[in-house]
């Protein structure tokens, strides 16, 4: 018999309450809600009978038995369908997902206004010097406002590495609001895409030499690890700021240390480490020219409730046959149709 209501689990809490609203009044799920403290033999009962999984937790909050990988996938027979709560999804196996014939959904440029805005937040501190302004009038009264100005936005030089969903946002705002020359990296973008988004193609290395600002905005996997490192950062001008807000691993963060330690750079704003929180000792997290946030800058209200719904909204397209709209392994695809139809007894609509 046809499988009437999708059965969802997911750990701990939904990122915001609207998603599980949407859901519980379509009627169309069945939800499973876990805590990542229980015994696990009443969890591995409820994810080895269920069809999908919803990801609200970072990786480093989720416990690895409960991350997706090929071992989850053989434990959990008739999953066709994993959901993040964000863009990224590094707490998920793709390539294992594919194979299996189970696809990956993230909720890609749901966060895109909260990332971009955080990354404007901190070039305009790190330029302006409000953070070290803040810090010193906290601290002491050794000092003269002189020590604290800054720059100008305005006709400046931003260079952005990624031009996706959140690198296009920072583009647009960029060059609407302060008029920037805005010189962008994207590998994978047409000539005609560039200049869509009002941004000039410019090879990394040039990028680097030429602007004032330099923001990062890709994903990570094998391409871009280590992406950023000595020979990089040695690229850039003294006087230039950095500004991350991707994903740890993507800079050696070594090398930006170094860099920030010897004037080689002016001075950076971190969201996103290698290890998250990094340790008190952290070279990064010692200097004074440094502006840190704990991988907020797509956490707000506003982003928090769109991402969950549009999880939702894929969760019932999925409950309804329907593909969904944000699919990181459409190679999947296929397999994942002839699976759907074996288990929930019904196929997915023809695309």
């Amino acid at each position: 018999m046809p499988i009437n209501r999708f059965p969802l689990f997911f750990f701990n809490r939904w990122q915001h309450a609207v998603a599980q609203e949407i859901l519980e009044g379509a009627d169309a799920v069945e939800i499973r809600f876990l805590k990542t403290d229980m015994p696990e033999t009443e969890t591995w009962p409820a994810i080895e009978t269920a069809l999908g999984y919803q990801i609200g937790s970072t990786r480093d909050e989720l416990p690895t038995q409960y991350q997706v990988t090929s071992d989850l996938i053989a434990k959990a027979p008739k999953l066709l369908g994993v959901c993040t709560h964000g863009a990224g999804y590094d707490t998920v196996d793709a390539d294992a997902c594919t194979e299996a014939g189970i696809i990956v959904c993230n909720q890609a440029g749901e966060n895109r206004e909260a990332v971009a805005e955080h990354a404007l937040g901190m070039m305009l501190s790190l330029g302006k010097n409000i953070f070290k302004a803040d810090r010193r009038m906290r601290s002491d009264r050794d000092w003269n406002r002189n020590q604290f100005i800054g720059q100008d936005m305005l006709g400046k030089t931003v260079g952005i590495i990624g031009l996706g969903h959140i690198g296009s946002r920072v583009a647009e705002l960029c060059g609407q609001l302060f008029r920037m020359r805005v010189l962008a990296y994207d590998p994978y973008l047409s000539l005609e895409e560039f200049n869509a988004k009002g941004a000039e193609p410019t090879p990394l290395d040039e990028l680097l030499a030429e602007a004032d600002y330099v923001t990062v905005h890709t994903p990570r996997n094998e391409e871009t690890r280590g992406m950023l490192g000595t020979r990089e950062f040695s690229l850039m001008k003294e006087s230039a700021y950095f500004v991350i807000t991707a994903r740890g691993g993507i800079v050696d963060e070594t090398a930006l240390a170094d860099a920030l330690k010897s004037g080689g750079l002016a001075a950076a704003g971190i969201d996103v480490f290698a290890v998250e929180p990094p340790p008190l000792d952290d070279p990064l997290v010692q200097l004074d020219n440094v502006i840190l946030t704990p991988h907020t800058a797509g956490v707000t209200e506003d982003a928090r409730m769109n991402c969950a719904r549009g999880a939702a909204s894929q969760w019932l397209s999925l409950a309804d046959g329907q593909r969904p709209e944000r699919i990181v392994n459409p190679d999947a695809w296929p397999k994942f149709c002839e699976r759907y139809a074996e288990i929930v007894g019904k196929p997915m609509a023809k695309f």
